[in-house]
């Protein structure tokens, strides 16, 4: 199982749902197949409305009658498993089934509904409340951790049929505008929400956002949508972060109050702080999500924006008397003399040429007239010399340095090239461990 698909499944099952919660859904769609009254032939010459399905033997007519009515869930089963076998090509043998899928249903036989649910697509490939049942049953299994990529790509092709369904799908007969709309609305929550899923799973992540903004958009307070929209918005390529910070603060407000909030919560501000660079606004963002289903007009993030180099090194200069530029760090005046706008390299500049420093840095090569130092923490992981010191006189061969060795030195600033940034000393001379540099190589550089 794919790492994605993992981690969705485990913090869903730290909001810890509860089953009731889970089966709602189910609950309504398969108690919405209402049973439907059908027309028997009328002994005389007067004929039932040509839309309204018609039953013309009066036995099947009183069994499927008889068997709908049933007062319990049971004898609804009994009563039209008996119908169907008895007929098994009745006009109302669709009906029948959406019928019995919603008796199974309240009688609690999940296994039998789905069966049923299969049946009626055996009869009729579109029907949109078989459809929306085994997409939500099969997502709800993958989460569940029961067979999750087998479940979860049954999903995906059960909604991908609904979807196209939805699109030409009629009105049952009997139905109010009104409650097909709803119908339709129902299942196509169910169906985009296991389309993103399983797009999200497979990191595709357009068409995770799409498939999950349109269930979203649905039903805003689904957090089983409403957290991994969050999550496509906010890992895709290319990520679309301000959505997603709203829609993974939506979440840790649907979320409130239980276990798993928390950590939906940390994981909303970490991405919001990485993308404004402070936690500050966070909390707004949060009432703002638990104000409004979806991002209101307007609704932005402003985008944190590292200083460049040359803001850096302005910073670094700026309101500075000569004696503070004096004891900023040998990687500060790197960065300022290597790029720093021409002003702020010549306050750095003025301050250290011709003065005699005492530093430390590591060998990188040495002869007895010239020796290379990486000084900053960078150069020196690098491996790249960042000081060319020309030593006052000849070291002897009992003191001659070794490559990769710290070394404690005197040396006087003559000149430097910006990039790569090298700095020439001149007036070299070793320093005894006794004698510590008064400019110790920093730890880290800028």
């Amino acid at each position: 199982m794919k790492t994605s698909l993992v981690a969705i499944v485990i913090t869903f099952a730290a909001v810890a749902w509860t089953q009731q919660t889970l089966t709602q859904p189910q609950t309504q769609l398969a108690q919405a197949a209402q049973p439907a009254q059908p027309a028997q032939a009328a002994p005389s010459s007067a004929q039932a409305p040509p839309q309204k399905k018609e039953i013309k033997d009066p036995a099947e007519y009183n069994a499927y009658v008889g068997a709908i009515q049933q007062p319990d869930a049971n004898g609804k089963i009994s009563g039209l498993e008996a119908f169907l076998n008895q007929y098994p090509n009745s006009v109302m043998k669709e009906d029948a089934l959406e019928v019995l899928m919603s008796a199974y249903q309240q009688a609690g036989n999940q296994t039998k509904m789905l069966d049923t649910a299969q049946r009626v697509l055996q009869v009729n490939p579109n029907n949109l409340r078989a459809l929306a049942l085994l997409v939500f049953a099969k997502r709800q299994q993958a989460e569940a951790g029961q067979s999750p990529q087998q479940n979860l790509a049954s999903a995906a092709q059960y909604a991908a049929q609904g979807l196209e369904a939805i699109k030409t799908a009629p009105k049952p007969e009997g139905m109010s505008d009104a409650d097909f709309d709803k119908l339709k609305g129902q299942a196509s929550v169910i169906f985009n929400g296991a389309a993103g899923i399983a797009a999200l799973q497979n990191k595709d992540y357009e068409h995770a956002q799409a498939y999950l903004k349109a269930a979203v958009e649905g039903d805003p307070n689904e957090l089983r949508n409403v957290y991994p929209l969050a999550l496509a918005d906010l890992t895709g390529t290319p990520p679309n972060q301000v959505d997603g910070l709203f829609f993974i603060a939506r979440a840790a407000n649907l979320a409130a109050g239980s276990p798993g909030q928390p950590q939906i919560e940390n994981y909303g501000k970490s991405q919001y702080v990485k993308y404004h660079g402070s936690d500050q606004g966070w909390t707004d963002v949060l009432a703002t999500a638990k104000a409004n289903p979806l991002p209101p007009a307007g609704f932005t993030i402003s985008k944190y924006v590292p200083p460049t180099p040359a803001e850096q090194a302005a910073d670094l200069v700026k309101n500075k008397a000569p004696n503070d530029i004096k004891q900023l760090s040998f990687a500060d005046w790197e960065l300022v003399l290597s790029a720093g706008k021409p002003e702020d390299q010549d306050k750095v500049w003025s301050v250290i040429k011709g003065v005699p420093l005492q530093m430390e840095g590591q060998v990188i090569a040495a002869t007895s007239t010239e020796i290379q130092i990486a000084e900053s923490q960078d150069d020196i992981e690098q491996k790249r010399a960042d000081i060319i010191l020309t030593m006052s006189g000849t070291i002897p061969d009992r003191l001659m340095p070794k490559v990769g060795s710290s070394l404690q030195f005197e040396g006087t600033p003559t000149s430097y090239t910006p990039n790569p940034f090298v700095m020439n000393m001149d007036k070299g001379a070793l320093l005894t461990a006794k004698k510590p540099p008064a400019h110790r190589r920093p730890s880290t550089s800028q």
